[in-house]
């Protein structure tokens, strides 16, 4: 097979790239004094410029060169790092040394970019831990962290992983996302926004489900931006993510992993028990994936009215089936005491999906009625229409009692 001259060019430049990286670092160690950026892009400058592997590059693919060893030797991400730096990337997927991909503006894309070894991604893996006191090693083969910026990082060493390590970087928008923003967006429409709005002031009860990346997290911190200022609000979360303005009186918790010892683990359960000793008018957990529910939703039945939390269902009667599966790893009840508890602590339940187009769409919204004879009474107010979009189904809801309190018309 012979591999033409555009392809022995691009060889050669990554070739030259990562010896110069080599070299580069060389210079730095070797070095007593503390570089400063400056001077080491200078110094990298200098060797892509003047060095004979790169005198039939042309001046854009020596500025890439540049660019790339610089981002190597002073940057933690690596080639990741202009990625991570570009606004409309949201997320950065790493399948092992060969595979990267981004999602851009709702889009899933494979780069042209790969790593020279598995050991050049642990690195970058290792620095991230690093910067967050994490392990990772054999002992500690996953990683699960949020970092100073507020992005979320999850790795897999090799040693679990088949293709190699795998990282994930998910990246949140530094400006908050606003009502008005998913309305442009069509996440949901004027009639449905109005009504939400209503129930989070009024003290509804409300979960949001939806699969993966279906938008539940930024939908739940628009939500948040209707509670009342005046109210005290205990934020719980597996990794912080929620960026609720508006309120003064907030109190803001994070689990914590186990350390090498297997000691200082706080789960999410804990952190709700926690909160019910602060006097906290309203609770929201980020997201309830076990036990934690049965403490999630006697907080909600004991007079937290207006609690917001997510999980992951296919439907709102698929997010009830799953709650009650999570309860009972909890507890041993009887299956309709449980849902019995479920249906008196959860009012409202939005549910998002992902469209073909990537677009993230509410799909439907529901009262929970009640419980009465082994099943759930539900109260349909809006379903989608493929053609027509969200529509409401002309049904008034049924339990007004917490929004009338509050003088507040639905």
């Amino acid at each position: 097979m012979q591999i033409s001259a555009r392809q022995r060019h691009r060889c050669d430049a990554v070739s030259s790239v990562k010896e110069i990286t080599e070299n580069v670092r060389a210079v730095i160690n070797s070095r007593q004094e503390k570089l400063t950026d400056e001077e080491v892009l200078e110094l990298i400058e200098e060797f892509v410029l003047y060095d004979s592997s790169t005198g039939r590059c042309t001046f854009p693919v020596k500025s890439a060169m540049i660019q790339g060893v610089f981002n190597a030797t002073r940057k933690e991400l690596g080639l990741l790092q202009p990625y991570a730096d570009d606004p409309e990337v949201n997320e950065i997927m790493v399948n092992g040394p060969d595979s990267i991909f981004i999602e851009r503006c709702g889009n899933i894309e494979k780069v042209d970019q790969r790593f020279e070894s598995a050991e050049e991604l642990e690195e970058i893996i290792h620095r991230l831990a690093g910067k967050v006191h994490r392990e990772f090693n054999d002992l500690n083969p996953i990683l699960d962290a949020r970092m100073e910026d507020g992005s979320r990082v999850h790795a897999v060493s090799r040693n679990v992983a088949i293709d190699g390590p795998i990282l994930s970087i998910r990246r949140f928008p530094k400006q908050r996302i606003s009502m008005k923003e998913l309305l442009e967006w069509g996440t949901l429409t004027p009639e449905a926004a109005e009504l939400l709005e209503k129930l989070v002031t009024g003290g509804s009860n409300i979960f949001i489900s939806g699969g993966t990346s279906s938008g539940k997290t930024t939908l739940l911190n628009v939500l948040s931006g209707f509670i009342p200022s005046d109210e005290r609000i205990v934020v719980i979360e597996d990794s912080a993510e929620l960026q609720i303005q508006g309120v003064e009186n907030i109190v803001r918790m994070e689990c914590r992993n186990a350390n090498v010892q297997g000691k200082g683990e706080v789960t999410i359960r804990q952190l709700i028990r926690a909160s019910l000793r602060m006097r906290p008018d309203r609770i929201i957990v980020g997201e309830v994936r076990g036990a934690e529910v049965m403490d999630m939703l006697q907080a909600m039945n004991t007079g937290h009215d207006g609690s917001l939390s997510t999980g992951h269902g296919n439907s709102p009667l698929g997010m009830l089936s799953r709650l009650e599966a999570m309860y009972l790893t909890a507890a041993s009840l009887p299956i309709d005491a449980v849902r019995g508890q479920i249906a008196e602590a959860i009012d409202i339940i939005v549910h998002l999906g992902r469209m073909p187009d990537k677009s993230r769409k509410v799909l439907e919204i529901v009262e929970v009625e009640g419980f009465d004879q082994g099943r759930y009474i539900i109260n349909p107010l809006f379903y989608y229409d493929r053609a027509k979009g969200l529509i409401p189904t002309g049904n008034r809801l049924k339990n007004m009692t917490k929004a009338e309190l509050k003088g507040i018309s639905l």
